[in-house]
């Protein structure tokens, strides 16, 4: 074979083995783009205007309560941002304003952790407001070693469950005079590993970090499954939803090494905070929604939850557990 041969021969494999891994990127690229764009979710399309309506928003200084927050104030709602954190919470509320343009958002203090904050900030509420259109109990905590509330309990249970209870409880009177209202309760799709371990609530005996925040996602479809119930005929429906796998500040508890091994997960296949708030502003804006009640919703459509959060004696026993650890009168 003469140099010129040689020459073109090598001259083709290199373009061969160039097309080759084109071919690879490119390949990778499309499924990594399909990959995000299932990962997405549902989409909340409905255009209804809030103005007049207040919305209360637990956990809305960050991830995808402060995003539901946003939209909400920008579709012209009053909305209320209860946290913990308020120095947080100011710069989200001033993010929010900015962006929306709506002068209407106000801060309350609210720490889950705690029973008196809980009661201090319903307080606040049913004395400055004089009317409550949607409650989204969305603040949590997620996979978190052992410690307890200021109460006693269990971290993951009293603040995910527990507070959130206590809370709603206590602005159920001002719900209904707004009637018809809406109560939203953020769950998770965790709550099909979940079970409710009456015989030890606080985790005193075994404790798992995961387990805990199942049971606690559990217990806020059975308060959903219960509550409804009890709100028949009085306007205010109450559903409970998972908002996807979203890349926020509640996977700060995870132990570091599964998030050294999983670094990429969550930019492949987990939802951005806007799509993760999705289903939240569907359950808190759609029309179709009006009258809906005891449903759990992901991806802005209705789901069938976990065998074991359909059980309604086990709901009944949850509410009636709850109501004395919250010290409210169970009517």
């Amino acid at each position: 074979m003469d140099t010129l041969s040689i020459y073109l021969s090598d001259i083709f494999e290199v373009a061969q083995e160039q097309r080759f891994v084109i071919a690879c990127i490119l390949t990778s690229a499309c499924g990594i783009f399909a990959l995000r764009r299932y990962a997405a979710g549902g989409v909340c399309r409905c255009r209804t205007d809030m103005t007049g309506k207040t919305v209360l928003i637990t956990g809305a200084n960050t991830g995808i309560g402060k995003e539901t927050a946003r939209d909400l104030a920008r579709r012209g709602a009053r909305v209320l941002l209860a946290c913990r954190d308020i120095v947080k919470a100011e710069k989200a509320a001033e993010d929010i304003r900015r962006s929306t343009g709506s002068d209407d958002v106000v801060i309350y203090n609210l720490d889950l952790a705690s029973l008196t904050s809980v009661r201090q900030c319903a307080e606040q509420v049913i004395n400055n407001e004089p009317r409550l259109d949607v409650l989204i109990n969305n603040a949590g905590v997620m996979i978190m070693p052992y410690c307890k509330t200021e109460d006693g309990f269990e971290m993951q249970f009293g603040t995910n469950h527990l507070g959130h209870f206590l809370l709603t409880n206590l602005l159920l009177d001002l719900l209904k005079k707004s009637a018809p209202s809406r109560i939203i309760n953020v769950s998770s799709s965790a709550h099909r590993m979940g079970h409710i371990n009456f015989d030890d609530l606080n985790g005193e005996k075994s404790y798992s970090r995961v387990g805990a925040y199942a049971q606690s996602k559990a217990a806020n479809i059975l308060f959903t499954r219960e509550l409804s119930k009890r709100l028949k005929g009085t306007g205010v429906t109450a559903n409970s939803l998972h908002p996807g796998l979203i890349n926020t500040e509640l996977l700060r508890h995870a132990p570091l090494l599964s998030r050294i091994i999983g670094f990429p997960v969550p930019y492949l296949v987990f939802k951005t905070v806007a799509q993760g708030a999705q289903t939240t502003i569907h359950c808190a804006v759609s029309k179709e929604l009006d009258g809906v009640s005891g449903k759990y919703f992901s991806d802005c459509v209705i789901k069938e939850e976990a065998s074991q959060v359909q059980q309604d004696d086990t709901a009944l026993r949850l509410w009636k557990i709850s109501a004395q650890m919250t010290k409210i009168t169970d009517t």
